[in-house]
């Protein structure tokens, strides 16, 4: 599900607007019905990876999602993060912008691959701002900028064709020098 564009109130282009990630029960009830629902073709035997997924470890990753997974503790997790959004190359771009306490802090930007997402960086965010707190120096600290990539869930899309590599590394030196 997406919201509806038509009720959202127009974007400064230029504006970093704090952001909280909140996903509606609505979607989650989905998701779960999709997952109860799903229907797995047969796998040929002795096959395992060759055409695909192998259909053990996929029933393994539903049974998972459906039963074992709490997307409320990973959004609390995540939503423990600075998270902002701003306008990027006409895309509306999700990111964690964690500073450190520390003044001399050197600014940092981390991306994710696919399939990834900032969730990767959950465990070292800490470290990397706050390197005192972990048993390093103060010196070592950064000011963490994790951005979600164009196209997953929290940032826009590209709208045309070609959005690749120089592009996605373009959005990120906008973002850093916005943020100064």
């Amino acid at each position: 599900m997406t919201e509806d564009p038509v009720t959202e109130a127009p974007v400064d282009p230029t504006a970093i607007r704090p952001f909280e990630i909140a996903v509606s029960d609505a979607v989650l009830e989905d998701l779960q019905a999709r997952l109860a629902n799903t229907r797995l073709p047969d796998q040929l035997e002795g096959v395992e990876w060759d055409y695909g997924t192998e259909l053990g470890y996929l029933t393994e990753l539903i049974t998972y999602w459906r039963d074992g997974f709490d997307w409320r503790e990973q959004e609390r997790q995540l939503n423990e993060f600075d998270q902002f959004k701003t306008v990027l190359d006409g895309l509306d771009t999700h990111f964690i912008h964690q500073r450190s306490a520390e003044p001399n802090a050197i600014p940092l930007i981390i991306t994710h691959g696919w399939p990834g997402s900032i969730a990767e960086f959950t465990k070292i965010i800490g470290p990397l701002t706050d390197p005192v707190a972990h048993g390093g120096s103060a010196e070592d600290a950064f000011h963490v900028v994790a951005p979600s990539m164009p196209g997953y869930r929290f940032s826009d899309k590209p709208r045309e064709r070609g959005f690749g590599p120089e592009q996605i590394a373009e959005v990120g030196a906008q973002l850093m020098a916005r943020l100064g």
